[in-house]
C-alpha cells in the first residue's frame, strides 16, 4: 500500500509539474499502474486466504471465476507440487504471428518447421493449404492481422491472433509446447 501512494503522490506531481515533463509523466503513470496490480494481487491472495471463493472474486472484478483465476490464482503442479509458472515465453505471440502470415504467403513446409513431431505427422503442407483455402473461400482475403495475446497454462502458451479478413474476421491460435514448438494450430471463425 505505501508504494501505491508514493507512486500516486509521484503522478499528481508530474501531472500538476509547470512546465510539464510528459516522459516523466509516464514513467510514474507506469510505476503507479504496476504498484495497483501488486496491490491488487496482494488483496485477492488476502481474500482467498480468507475464503473467499473464485466465483466471488470473479465477480468483484466483474469477470468469470476461471477468467480471476487465470490471471490471479496460484496453481500447484499436481505432479510435482511445485507453482506453475505463468511466464510467458517473450517470444510466443511473435512466432503465432508469423505463422498466419506465413499462411497468408503459402509458406506451408516453414510452418510445419515450427511443428512437434506428433502435428507434423498430422498435418501435411496438403492440408495445411486447404485448410487456409477453406478460411479464404469464408472471409476473402487477409487484410490484416490484430495484437496477439499470449497467456501461459501449465506447460503449454496459448496465443490468441485476431486476424481480419475483407469479409470477416476471425481468431487464430497457436499452442506452443513447453519446448516452444507448436502443437496445436486452429482458425476460429
Amino acid at each position: 500500500m505505501a508504494a501505491v501512494a508514493a507512486t500516486a503522490r509521484r503522478l499528481i506531481e508530474e501531472f500538476t509539474r509547470r512546465p510539464p515533463a510528459p516522459r516523466a509523466g509516464v514513467a510514474a503513470a507506469r510505476d503507479l499502474s504496476a504498484a495497483a496490480d501488486a496491490a491488487l494481487q496482494a488483496a485477492i491472495d488476502r481474500a482467498r486466504a480468507a475464503g473467499c471463493s473464485w466465483r466471488d472474486i470473479g465477480a468483484v472484478l466483474g469477470t468469470s471465476r476461471q477468467a480471476a483465476f487465470q490471471r490471479f490464482g496460484h496453481p500447484v503442479d499436481p505432479r510435482t507440487g511445485a507453482l506453475m509458472s505463468r511466464e510467458v515465453p517473450p517470444e510466443a505471440a511473435g512466432a503465432a504471428v508469423a505463422i498466419f502470415c506465413w499462411h497468408d504467403e503459402s509458406r506451408w513446409e516453414q510452418i510445419r518447421d515450427e511443428f512437434d513431431e506428433n502435428l507434423r505427422q498430422r498435418l501435411g503442407a496438403d492440408r495445411l493449404a486447404a485448410g487456409w483455402a477453406s478460411v479464404i473461400g469464408m472471409f476473402g482475403q487477409l487484410e490484416r492481422i490484430g495484437a496477439p495475446f499470449a497467456r501461459q497454462t501449465g506447460d503449454v502458451t496459448l496465443v490468441d491472433v485476431p486476424l481480419h479478413f475483407e469479409a470477416g474476421d476471425a481468431r487464430g491460435i497457436v499452442r506452443f509446447d513447453a519446448a516452444g514448438k507448436v502443437a496445436g494450430l486452429a482458425i476460429r471463425p
